[in-house]
């Protein structure tokens, strides 16, 4: 048999937790948080316009749209996956597809370059159509 083990005792005084917010002030940001919908910024659609438009990106400007619109196929497969739309069929497409575009190289050679960051934009607008009609986002306005 063992003996009993003696435990030692806290006597170090233990001061009263700061509260952040007061009652009404959480359900004030619980409130905030209810109403809270992301939105469609406007460089987001920008960058959409510039590459989809009938004008064609210069070899300057094919670099710098890729990255951005790289960024934008991110926050866009984040919110599904977050969202659960992923999920869906037709958004676990839409979502592969962003995610094997987003992660190419640029091929080399302006043509093949603006293809590229085409695609990337079709793949961009057709995930931001479907996350608008799931109410996922909202569009600006």
């Amino acid at each position: 048999m063992s003996a009993a083990a003696t435990v030692p005792r806290w006597d170090h005084p233990v001061r009263k937790a700061d509260e952040p917010f007061d009652p009404d002030r959480l359900r004030w940001v619980l409130q905030k948080i209810q109403r809270w919908q992301p939105y469609v910024d406007g460089d987001l659609l920008e960058d959409l316009a510039v590459v989809l438009d009938d004008y064609m990106p210069a070899e300057t400007e094919v670099h710098d749209l890729a990255r951005r619109l790289r960024g934008h196929l991110s926050r866009l497969v984040n919110l599904a996956v977050v969202s659960r739309l992923d999920r869906r069929d037709e958004v676990a497409v839409l979502v592969l597809q962003a995610r094997s575009v987003r992660a190419e190289e640029l091929p080399g050679g302006h043509r093949q370059d603006v293809g590229h960051v085409r695609r990337m934009a079709w793949t961009l607008n057709e995930l931001l159509e479907r996350l608008v009609a799931s109410q996922c986002l909202k569009e600006a306005g």
